[in-house]
């Protein structure tokens, strides 16, 4: 039998923004709490038009984050103030459960 491995609450965000601002929303979301991160080159449509990052102005990042739901919502919060008003920023928060609680 297998013993059941605990599962403990955290929150997801996802930022999707423009590639350029990528360190600075790393170095921000950092100061803020968070403990690690995930970033990978996407590409897609939305209300700014299509991002197909064939050059690299056109760039699209996605910015995973897991941690305490009060550090999510304060990095959303900064970026929202920060960064949405002048770069192309999509942002969604999703409950998560998380094995190994330490590493977030």
């Amino acid at each position: 039998m297998t013993p059941t491995t605990a599962r403990h609450p955290k929150t997801l965000l996802v930022i999707v923004a423009e590639a350029a601002i990528e360190k600075a929303l790393v170095r921000d979301a950092q100061r803020l709490g968070a403990q690690g991160w995930t970033v990978g080159e996407v590409r897609g449509a939305g209300a700014e038009g299509v991002r197909e990052g064939a050059w690299e102005a056109d760039r699209t990042i996605e910015l995973k984050l897991i941690c305490e739901p009060a550090v999510a919502d304060a990095i959303a919060d900064h970026v929202l103030a920060t960064y949405a008003p002048h770069y192309a920023v999509a942002m969604y928060l999703s409950d998560v459960r998380v094995l190994r609680p330490q590493r977030y």
